[in-house]
């Protein structure tokens, strides 16, 4: 332990004598190791940390698999399938999401998000109940009652923590609901909420629409693998019963963690970013391991001497372990302040769907899982950089090294080879970084540059949840449109109005159709996009109509059924004809709720991007508002808001306060939610590929700028190594030019063997990021050609300064140079 002390003060000592190159050094790993720390936080937080519910590990959700992937979403039928696969599972539960929120109506009106759930969503995921109860069977059936559930935070901050609520009324859409329980404040939602409404489902539905989740606990015994056996079979037996809707031919049921569904892609694109900052981190320890053999070189009299005197070789090495470690520790203090600092920057700037993050990142926290990655990453590094010039360090020829003097010692690039692997090893690092980066800049370009097909300059859009009885009918929200547009057109500034289901680039839904006069595949069903909108949708988004017409305020639940198509659909279903005129039955086999009769094809519209600009338009359907199944509308009126949208001939948000106002008036006291101008709307919609692209440019600017330093500093070094060479080649006849290029193709000659391994290192590594790209190849050659020239062009000045002041020697002077 003494040894220890002894070697650690003569760190300190040594380092405060040097404050360049601890500084430098320092602040080299504060930077590798500060990333490190802060992405390494998002991926604990996100991938690591267990789920709050009980037997967590055990909780699946299921899924619909098939060859081309798997996806959540359940119908009814799906749910009392897996419900009534007893030998597998238990506690088996539904739940949605919520759509925007749910109108508080009472003195105090307010917008709250919620869930509808079944009976065991409370048991599955161990709800704890502080206050009353939760659902009972009775009331979790069709007609079983209006009751709620509360969140603790909504008890608190509404009801002042009163214990006398169960039982009272809580106004929700101007309608009367019963309190029967509040929750505990430990208990986390995904997605977070306020209230908690039971589904009551009707079990003797075929409805087929898939517009919630199923999740289950796997039963003591059992394996995810034979739980998935299970479902097979379930599966089969489904696909007898529904043969002609619900489960695809090549579709079967799986279960999934629960983790693993929350986490969904974002796991690939965390990894890949833990991926990235190891590399800065690998090159910020080259540029610190080339520090220490540069200053290991210019100490080999003081290793000798000490050798001399006694001092073994393993002495030697572990004074210089315990140098490099406290650098590493020292800089790993200051990364993770930094990498703090860092995170809650970038999380400033983050898409918000990253999962399991909390809003605005208040789940990312500093834990003990980060602590031990930061000190063990630290121990690590100081060990990765510090061990290779120790062990050279430590065997020295006593007899040449105390004759040399000490600034001759290791001079030229055949005694630098370290050094000079070191650098090479830099650049080709950071060049598969900025590759990295330039094919995601490319990628955003790309998607930038596609036509959505709609124009969303000076259109403003807002979101409303329609709660209440009144709007499980058609009528009632036909009504409201009809009152809601009247009212926003007469706003002054206001060009035109409309009302939808969503929103282009946020999805929609997908319907069955037929077309009459075609003969039917009833082993193989024909879908396409299906979305409802008013009258004047077409005018606030300026979308052409190709074809036809477009809707008008008469078509009502009274008049003819009518459909747009867009133009996708009308070139592959109608390739040689004109589809107006022509008739659809849609959502026939669907369910019940769905069933229509035909209707008449009136217009063909231009495509849009309905699920993202990096996504190809595909067939859609458009049908009134007021034509809408009661179905349907129900259906809407449970799991999606209805959007507003409003035209406006100046800045959208101006207009944000009228609209509002009018819409509440309209609705009879409802808020709107999510108040966007669809210019916000199309950004969102590309935040991910703009928050990779910003991470990885960071990081691959961070390589760039340690690489540059790192070439230059071996290159000013082995100038003043060379200090007396080059003085005796002048004295020779050497201009100063012959001089500046020796240098200078001396350096280029390392970023020459960089770039080449960096580009053949970036083929193969740029796949694992395909499937982020857009519009651009793996191997995109405007990238592979542009990165390497700019990545030489910035060693080159790294090299060329000290080459110019090499080419400024004083021949006389450097000649007398010990």
């Amino acid at each position: 332990m003494s040894d220890f002390w002894d070697n650690f003060k003569h760190a300190v000592r040594m380092f405060r004598t040097n404050p360049g190159f601890t500084g430098f050094a320092v602040a080299a790993l504060a930077l590798g190791i500060g990333i490190n720390s802060a992405i390494f936080t998002v991926v604990d937080t996100v991938l690591l940390k267990p789920l709050t519910y009980p037997d967590a590990d055990r909780i699946v959700e299921f899924m619909h698999a098939s060859p081309e992937g798997k996806g959540g979403g359940a119908s009814i039928p799906d749910f009392l399938a897996w419900e009534g696969q007893g030998s597998g599972f238990q506690d088996v539960a539904g739940y949605d999401f919520g759509g925007p929120g749910f109108n508080l109506t009472d003195s105090r009106p307010e917008l709250v998000h919620g869930i509808h759930v079944t009976q065991a969503y409370f048991r599955l995921f161990g709800a704890p109940v502080v206050l009353g109860r939760t659902f009972t069977e009775k009331e979790d059936s069709p007609n079983g009652g209006k009751v709620v559930v509360l969140s603790y935070g909504l008890w608190q901050r509404k009801f002042g923590g009163n214990p006398n609520i169960i039982g009272t009324a809580l106004s929700i859409g101007n309608e009367p609901y019963t309190i029967v329980g509040v929750l505990g404040k430990s208990f986390f939602s995904d997605p977070a909420s306020d209230i908690w409404i039971p589904f009551q489902f009707d079990r003797n539905t075929a409805n087929q629409g898939h517009y919630f989740m199923g999740a289950g606990r796997l039963k003591n015994g059992v394996t995810l693998a034979q739980a998935n056996a299970l479902l097979k079979v379930t599966s089969e037996q489904f696909r007898r019963r529904y043969p002609v809707i619900g489960l695809g031919r090549d579709q079967h049921y799986e279960a999934e963690p629960l983790r693993d569904s929350i986490v969904g892609d974002a796991r690939s694109s965390l990894l890949v970013m833990l991926g990235a900052v190891s590399l800065v981190l690998l090159i910020a320890c080259a540029n610190v391991a080339s520090l220490l053999l540069v200053h290991a070189t210019g100490r080999k009299r003081e290793f000798a001497i000490r050798a001399a005197l006694g001092a073994g070789r393993w002495k030697i090495i572990f004074q210089l372990l315990t140098e490099s470690v406290l650098l590493s520790v020292t800089g790993g203090i200051l990364g993770l302040v930094l990498g703090y600092v860092g995170l809650r920057a970038l999380l400033a700037v983050s898409p918000g769907n990253i999962p399991r993050i909390g809003e605005n990142g208040a789940a990312v926290t500093i834990d003990w899982r980060v602590l031990a990655f930061t000190l063990a990453i630290s121990l690590l590094t100081g060990i990765l950089f510090g061990l290779f010039p120790a062990i050279g360090a430590s065997r020295p020829d006593l007899n040449s090294t105390l004759k040399e003097s000490s600034n001759r010692a290791g001079t030229g690039f055949h005694q630098s080879k370290a050094r000079s692997l070191l650098v090479i090893s830099e650049i080709s690092l950071a060049l598969v970084l900025l590759i990295g980066a330039a094919l995601l800049i490319r990628t955003l370009i790309a998607i930038r540059h596609v036509n959505p097909g709609f124009d969303a300059n000076n259109v403003l859009t807002m979101e409303m949840s329609l709660t209440g009885d009144r709007f499980q009918k058609t009528a009632g929200v036909a009504q409201l449109v009809r009152n809601g547009r009247e009212r926003l057109n007469s706003i002054p500034g206001v060009e035109a109005s409309a009302s939808a289901c969503c929103l282009p680039m946020e999805g929609g839904f997908g319907l069955p159709f037929n077309i009459i006069g075609r003969p039917v595949d009833e082993k193989k069903l024909t879908g396409a996009g299906w979305m409802s909108a008013s009258a004047g949708y077409f005018d606030v988004f300026k979308i052409p109509i190709l074809r036809g017409r477009g809707f008008t305020d008469n078509d009502t639940t009274g008049s003819p059924g009518v459909v747009l198509i867009n133009e996708r659909m009308a070139k592959q279903f109608w390739p040689k004809e004109n589809p107006v005129g022509q008739q659809l039955i849609i959502g026939k086999g669907v369910g019940k709720e769905f069933d229509e009769p035909a209707r008449e094809i009136i217009g063909v519209v231009g495509d849009i991007h309905a699920n993202g600009l990096n996504r190809d338009p595909s067939p859609l359907m458009i049908v009134p508002v007021g034509q809408v199944t009661d179905g349907m509308t129900a259906l809407n009126a449970r799991i999606g808001p209805i959007v507003w949208l409003v035209r406006t001939q100046g800045e959208p948000h101006h207009f944000a306060a009228a609209v509002s106002e009018q819409l509440r008036q309209a609705s009879g006291g409802f808020s709107v939610a999510r108040v966007r101008s669809m210019d916000e709307v199309v950004v969102h919609s590309t935040a991910r590929e703009s928050f990779n692209m910003l991470l990885l440019s960071i990081f691959g600017a961070s390589a760039l700028v340690l690489a540059s330093i790192g070439i230059y500093g071996l290159m000013a070094y082995s100038v003043q190594q060379r200090t007396q060479e080059l003085g005796i080649r002048m004295a020779l006849g050497a201009d100063r030019s012959r001089i500046r290029n020796l240098v200078v193709w001396q350096g280029m000659q390392l970023t020459i063997a960089g770039v080449i391994l960096g580009v053949c290192a970036a083929f193969g590594l740029t796949r694992l990021i395909a499937s982020f790209l857009f519009g651009v190849k793996s191997w995109d050659p405007v990238v592979f050609v542009t990165v390497p020239v700019v990545l030489t062009g910035v060693a080159l000045l790294a090299v060329w300064l000290p080459a110019t002041r090499a080419s400024k020697l004083d021949p006389m002077a450097a000649l007398r140079v010990e």
